[in-house]
């Protein structure tokens, strides 16, 4: 048996060395630096007036109340409606399942096609489908107002839908593409050898093994439909917006007493669904991005 002085090798690092004590001590002031105003928006959902002109933010609620909640989602005006954000969610909900099925589902079918079913021009075609990910939204506004005004579908929600699709697909496509051209190419080989056709090799090979990439695809269609402004207050009227532009209304009310409380608990409703998306499924989320940027 080797000596205790013949044993040779790296030492084992200490639990607090000096690196690992600057690691953790910088994570955990920037954890504080962005939890804190989280921290605070909870507390002063669940206080009454009285007790935040009192002017201690960092203070929890000497005694808790959920009317703030109460009234930020049934009873809020946001213009000349006065039911909260109820009407809202129900118009989100409404525009983004539409659009991240068919955003996602036209998305995955541009990669697969993009990458075992290449035609004379699909590299020109992405290239001109990338350059639609990198236009800025703002220079679209205008163009956009005019073609759904000529189609009739200006101020609906089936409008806004149809923008959140297109605007979706760019970069939905380049991350189906990338990720199924990681997959082994001998498996698309193989089915065709077999006879599998186009459809056949879609849904019995190439969706089974896709579902990490799905799921990166609904958290960023989900976060960026559930929080989009801009395009929710241009191309719907009142009794469509949806719930961001309905939480604006309640935030920047000019009229009566300033109820922060109800303002915080607002934001954080409006914040709940996208962030429960990410909870439930982010587990996935890195993984698939890092399978989806090995190849381009």
């Amino acid at each position: 048996m080797a000596r205790a002085s013949e044993i040779s090798g790296p030492r084992p690092a200490r639990a607090l060395s000096r690196n690992s004590i600057l690691l953790y001590g910088t994570l955990f002031v920037l954890s504080i630096y962005y939890l804190l105003p989280l921290y605070v928006m909870i507390m002063t959902s669940l206080k009454g007036m009285p007790e935040i002109r009192m002017g201690n933010i960092f203070s929890p609620p000497m005694e808790i109340t959920f009317e703030p909640w109460i009234k930020a989602w049934s009873k809020a005006c946001t213009g000349i409606n006065c039911d909260g954000l109820s009407r809202g969610f129900g118009n989100s909900i409404q525009i983004l399942l539409p659009a991240l099925l068919m955003s996602i589902g036209i998305a995955s079918i541009n990669g697969y096609v993009l990458t075992y079913w290449r035609f004379k021009g699909s590299e020109v075609f992405f290239t001109l489908l990338l350059i639609g990910a990198f236009i800025p939204y703002q220079a679209m506004i205008y163009p956009i107002v005019i073609l759904l005004r000529e189609v009739g579908l200006m101020g609906d929600r089936a409008g806004l839908t149809l923008v959140h699709t297109i605007f979706g697909m760019p970069i939905l496509t380049l991350l189906f593409r990338n990720y199924f051209a990681a997959l082994p190419e001998e498996i698309f080989k193989a089915a065709r050898i077999d006879g599998a056709g186009f459809w056949q090799i879609y849904f019995q090979i190439i969706l089974p093994t896709a579902l990490p990439i799905f799921v990166v695809a609904i958290i960023l269609q989900v976060t960026g439909i559930w929080n989009d402004f801009l395009f929710g207050v241009v191309y719907t009227k009142p009794a469509s917006y949806p719930m961001t532009v309905q939480l604006n209304n309640i935030v920047n009310s000019h009229q009566g007493v300033k109820e922060y409380n109800v303002n915080m608990a607002a934001t954080l409703i409006t914040a709940l669904f996208p962030l429960l998306i990410y909870l439930v499924s982010g587990k996935f989320f890195v993984r698939s991005i890092t399978a989806g940027a090995v190849k381009g």
